[in-house]
């Protein structure tokens, strides 16, 4: 049970007498504040979170971390001075004065973490983490009591949250791990440590920021540079970025993939539309037929890596397939009813080169006239334009209308233009509002909408604007 007495134990030599409040939960937004939470305020580009603090403790918040005192009738105990605190009574809200909010919260996440042996299994890559983790998440739980991170709280603020929900119950925890410059996985590693890695693939997603390929591969080789002895790395054998990292790791290597190489291998792929993807799984002789509720054949792979997690952890075939087809796989790219008995795939959560094609790949996978509404795809640094033309290149092959949203989708338009495809197919769309009214005008009986775009780009919009289940 966590109480307030874990974040006094760690920050100050205060000593637990059992009278310390319990903490239900660690939240950062004061919205999502209930009875019982700590909140923890941080500042922000676009807002300061201690001037949300009163608004905290009206929802019941019994204690808040920030970096300076605060005026209000609250019991103020500032941990800097690095004094055991003399208290006598929790009648009040308490403020954690701290030097740093955000280095707080991770040293109480690391010494909590360290109170229990549960097996941490963390995810990254460019593309595919969170339903990597969501579909690792629901394999495991057939056997084992599973903490997962929720949504994608995968930074060094989000992953802390996440391991202060640890419980004696969890045996396993699903982390997924996000990262802008270099050094930060290790730092969420450093926190988590986990026994278990799993890459997905490396593409040029956040290429403005670290500056160039091997750049991000090394960023993201630090999970498994991280790996204990006893621990396993689960590489993508497709993709010769990731299996390179095999060369940096202590642990055993578990590669997945479609070559026959792979531990584990898949072939027979099989796209059923909306039915979702069929294919036959490979493994040390024996050979499975399996049928997934998810959609697009870039499903296999992330079947391959929550199939490999299972075996790694010893679970046996059919707890593993019945984790796999479980109607909650589906979670990022789902298919909506749209105006005229269309049908909108939304896959707008965000965008790259890689999830942009293969997105693609399923659209050509279904019966009806294809639209393809995409937008821009950010921070991808120099080779930004190469890759919308690529995407726009695909397109022409594709889709019998293109709608392209943002500055960067022009890149996408001119593309497919200069491919073949026919001006009145190609439609342009400075914002996602421009997009809507194209779209209301256009749309036909049984028509099939891609709609896909990086998040910045707000196309989840268009899906609400459009959607009939909105």
């Amino acid at each position: 049970m966590l109480t307030l007495a874990h974040f006094l134990e760690t920050l100050t030599p205060y000593q637990a007498t059992g009278q310390e409040p319990v903490i239900s939960s660690v939240e950062v937004d004061s919205r999502t504040v209930q009875p019982g939470s700590l909140f923890a305020a941080f500042v922000g580009e676009q807002a300061d979170g201690h001037a949300y603090v009163a608004a905290a403790f009206a929802a019941g918040a019994v204690a808040a971390l920030v970096e300076r005192p605060l005026p209000g009738d609250y019991l103020t105990i500032d941990t800097r001075s690095g004094q055991a605190p003399t208290i006598t009574t929790f009648d009040k809200p308490v403020c954690l004065v701290v030097e740093n909010t955000m280095s707080a919260l991770q040293q109480a996440a690391k010494t909590w973490r360290a109170k229990f042996p549960v097996r941490i299994i963390g995810v990254t890559g460019s593309v595919g983490k969170t339903t990597t983790k969501e579909l690792i998440h629901t394999v495991l739980s057939q056997q084992f009591k599973t903490l997962k991170s929720q949504g994608n709280r995968n930074n060094e603020i989000g992953l802390p949250l996440t391991l202060l929900n640890l419980r004696p119950e969890h045996e396993r925890a699903v982390l997924e791990m996000g990262m802008y410059a270099t050094g930060e996985i290790a730092l969420l590693c450093e926190l988590a440590q986990p026994a278990i890695g799993v890459v997905t693939i490396i593409g040029p997603v956040h290429l403005e920021r670290v500056g160039s390929m091997d750049g991000i591969v090394k960023a993201k080789r630090e999970l498994i540079e991280a790996l204990p002895v006893d621990g396993v790395a689960v590489l993508n054998r497709d993709d010769d970025r990731v299996m390179s990292m095999a060369a940096h790791t202590k642990a055993r290597v578990f590669t997945y993939g479609l070559d026959e190489r792979a531990d584990l291998w898949a072939s027979h792929i099989q796209s059923m539309g909306l039915q979702g993807v069929g294919f036959t799984l490979h493994y040390q002789g024996e050979s499975l037929n399996v049928k997934l509720p998810m959609l697009g054949r870039h499903s296999v792979h992330t079947a391959l890596r929550a199939a490999a997690v299972g075996m790694v952890e010893g679970m046996a075939w059919d707890a593993i397939v019945a984790g796999l087809t479980t109607q909650r796989a589906q979670l990022r790219l789902v298919a909506v009813p749209g105006p005229h008995d269309s049908i909108l795939i939304d896959d707008t959560y965000n965008s790259s080169p890689d999830s942009a094609l293969a997105a693609l790949n399923l659209l050509h996978d279904l019966d009806g006239r294809r639209v393809a509404v995409l937008g821009d795809m950010l921070e991808l640094g120099q080779v930004e334009e190469e890759a919308h033309r690529l995407v726009g290149r695909r397109v022409a092959d594709v889709a019998q209308v293109l709608v392209a949203v943002g500055p960067r989708g022009r890149w996408i338009a001119e593309e497919a233009l200069r491919v073949g495809m026919s001006p009145l197919r190609v439609l342009l769309a400075e914002d996602v509002e421009t997009a809507v009214s194209l779209l209301a005008d256009l749309i036909q009986a049984n028509d099939i909408i891609l709609i896909k775009g990086s998040l910045g780009m707000r196309m989840d919009r268009i899906v609400a604007a459009l959607g009939k289940e909105n």
